[in-house]
């Protein structure tokens, strides 16, 4: 067993700064799977993991964590602390589900999973369809538009606020914060990205400590209430904690479903076939939405820490390391799907990695399986001959993959 320290990562094409690399990946994917395991990669100090199995397996394995500081401090783990100044933006990240491991995670996702039980989507369906509804009617009385601006991005951040007991003339503020925050997950972040995503996090923390506040006073049956009645009923969540969970619930529960809905779009539009067998038969929209999340997923990359080390496939990670689970190379791993650079909307066979797995599995994946349902069944109604106008442009992030605007006529 031996530690490798290889440029493995870097020879083989990845370069998540490079637009040529975001606007296509897979064929550099393609070659990392056939280099190996566990590859090195030094501009971002990450060990790359572009297996399915091993994606797959990892993501369950408590040798990793989404955090450290459960278990030891900055120095104890080799790393140095995050600067004084981006204070504010690890408090918030770090008190959210996403960020915490047991038990905190696993006592704040208990009251969080409450919200999401199948029952509470499935009432929550006739609103997310009168949304997507409302939303395409107007694309189409326009005769099309940024379907990523019209359609994709204020579908999820409605469904969320609502969810929440956001105002509805509040909900403009929703999309820029998440934006500036979502903005620090992205590999090696700039001072400038950090510094929109520290104002972001003191704006909407103080924003949803006064929307807290209004909500004790007068309580609703939204999910803040909720979070406050468990509050007060001795369950252990603090105010830090309500206030990350909702930031989280928002940046989370829409960043896929608007990429999702947007590169999916993109997607349809380059397979004819594909989309006129979609056209032809509705049925096939269940595994349709699937073979989207699975053929170009929204989450590229997603990060865990080395808590003890770790052999993959022969190459000793050591404690202290970041690895990168490769969603998207997982998600087109030959040994897993027949055929997987194939768009195939009838695919059945498809366990593909893109909500996660293990604790950190998306609690918000059967919300955005409706949403995705609704808002694609809705277009393949109303615009039957819905159609791209011009290349669209990718955003220059990589970790969370999408476009800037999809320009279409209907």
């Amino acid at each position: 067993m031996t530690v490798r320290t290889d440029e493995a990562g870097a020879d083989a094409g990845f370069d998540p700064w490079s637009p040529a690399f975001v606007a296509d990946p897979y064929p550099v994917y393609a070659r990392l799977r056939e280099r190996g395991r566990a590859l090195y990669y030094e501009p971002s100090r990450q060990w790359l993991v572009p297996h399915h199995e091993d994606v797959h397996a990892l993501l369950r394995d408590r040798r990793l964590g989404r955090t450290y500081l459960h278990r030891f401090t900055h120095e104890e783990f080799g790393r140095e602390a995050p600067p004084a100044a981006h204070e504010p933006f690890h408090v918030l990240n770090g008190n959210g589900l996403l960020d915490l491991e047991a038990p905190d995670h696993t006592r704040i996702r208990r009251l969080v999973s409450k919200a999401f039980t199948p029952r509470t989507v499935r009432e929550l369906g006739p609103v997310v369809e009168r949304l997507a509804r409302e939303l395409v009617d107007g694309l189409v009385a326009d005769g099309g538009g940024d379907l990523l601006a019209r359609v994709a991005e204020p579908l999820p951040v409605a469904v969320i606020a609502e969810m929440l007991g956001v105002p509805e003339s509040d909900r403009h503020l929703l999309r820029p914060w998440s934006a500036a925050i979502c903005g620090m997950f992205e590999l090696n972040p700039d001072e400038a990205t950090a510094r929109a995503a520290v104002t972001a996090s003191v704006e909407f923390s103080a924003y949803l400590r006064e929307l807290i506040a209004a909500r004790r006073r007068d309580p609703g049956e939204d999910l803040i209430s909720a979070l406050i009645a468990a509050y007060d009923e001795g369950e252990r969540l603090s105010e830090q904690e309500m206030i990350s969970t909702c930031v989280l619930l928002l940046n989370a529960g829409h960043e896929a479903t608007v990429n999702t809905t947007a590169n999916g779009w993109w997607t349809l539009l380059r397979h004819p076939e594909q989309l006129a067998a979609l056209r032809a038969d509705h049925a096939l929209l269940p595994t349709a939405i699937e073979e989207l999340l699975r053929y170009d997923t929204p989450l590229q990359m997603f990060e865990r820490w080395v808590l003890d080390d770790i052999e993959i496939g022969g190459t000793l990670v050591p404690r202290g390391s970041e690895i990168a689970l490769l969603f998207g190379s997982a998600n087109r791993d030959p040994a897993r799907f027949a055929d997987p650079d194939t768009l195939d909307l009838a695919r059945a066979d498809n366990p593909h990695v893109t909500f996660g797995a293990g604790i950190h599995y998306c609690l918000g994946a059967p919300l955005a399986r409706v949403e995705l349902t609704a808002s694609f069944g809705e277009l393949l109604r109303r615009a039957p001959g819905l159609r791209l106008v011009g290349e669209p442009e990718w955003k220059p992030g990589y970790v969370i993959r999408g476009v800037r605007e999809l320009l279409v006529e209907v």
